[in-house]
């Protein structure tokens, strides 16, 4: 079974590679230079080239302040070439395993977690982007999934852990706002869901399709993953620092953000048989990995 990965530089990507596949799955994995997502010609000579079963999609622009000014380059990235891809792999009967976003929601709801039929309202360039994608994505290729995600973190390239890790280093304390929730979500646990879903579709063509969403269990607030980042650094090794919480108001950015990015894993259960870890246990992973083993004496919370 050959599936097609794009994406394979970021943090998802990365993962999906690494994975442990069974035996007889190839993983194939171009760079950006090797395919141009957004040229219909270069994506239907890569389908051509392999019979492959399945294509994940990580691709993304995900500079989300920058698609503010750069909204050409997100559209491209973001609209157009998950259009381009769901029209190829539809011509080929090939699923596509799409990844979006939380920004598609206005996050306005004070409470409660969104379904994946939660009305959409993106905020932002880069929510408006990744919300055209998904819908031409929905209206090309019928042997989809969707799979929508939030504050993905791993140890691989730039990413809210590894910037916690390296300014409690640096720093003799942080601020980081406390009225945004979400759920953070290990890119290794995304990658294997990901991974589960893109197998099924290949083997059963009465595989569930549609809109799902993938984040690991529990919910905090950037402020909360802060103190626990830095708190898990401390039972490494590394320094103690207080984290100190503040309003969104106090941290304008050019894009707004999602005040509930709470995204509710119910349905993916239910088609997939897959129920979360805690975020705090995926943390863990990740910070043994950056950091190393809790010491001698430091239990975990």
């Amino acid at each position: 079974m050959d599936i097609l990965v794009l994406g394979g530089a970021g943090q998802v990507g990365t993962e999906l590679q690494a994975l442990a596949w069974p035996a007889g799955v190839s993983v194939h994995a171009p760079t950006r230079a090797e395919l141009d997502i957004t040229d219909p010609g270069a994506v239907a000579r890569t389908l051509e080239a392999r019979a492959y079963r399945a294509v994940i999609n990580t691709a993304a622009y995900t500079a989300v302040d920058k698609a503010e000014s750069d909204v050409v380059e997100a559209w491209r990235l973001n609209a157009l070439a998950p259009a381009i891809l769901a029209a190829a792999t539809a011509a080929k009967a090939v699923p596509l395993v799409h990844v979006s976003t939380d920004y598609v929601f206005a996050g306005t709801e004070p409470d409660g977690a969104y379904a994946p039929d939660a009305p959409i309202d993106p905020q932002s360039v880069y929510g408006a982007s990744k919300a055209a994608g998904e819908l031409a994505v929905r209206s090309a290729n019928p042997r989809h999934a969707i799979v929508r995600t939030a504050w993905v973190v791993s140890p691989h390239r730039g990413n809210f852990v590894k910037t916690m890790l390296r300014l409690s280093g640096e720093r003799d304390a942080l601020t980081v706002v406390n009225d945004q929730h979400g759920c953070p979500t290990s890119a290794f646990d995304l990658a294997t869901a990901l991974a589960t879903i893109a197998r099924r579709l290949a083997e059963d063509p009465d595989a569930p399709t549609g809109t799902f969403h993938y984040v690991n269990a529990g919910a905090t607030t950037w402020h909360g993953f802060a103190e626990a980042i830095v708190a898990g650094s401390a039972r490494r090794g590394g320094r103690s620092i207080p984290v100190t919480g503040i309003p969104t108001s106090a941290y304008p950015t050019p894009a707004r953000r999602p005040a509930n990015s709470r995204l509710s894993t119910d349905s993916l259960t239910a088609a997939y048989g897959m129920t979360p870890r805690p975020w705090q246990a995926a943390l863990d992973d990740i910070l043994d990995r950056l950091v190393g083993p809790v010491r001698e004496g430091a239990s975990k919370p």
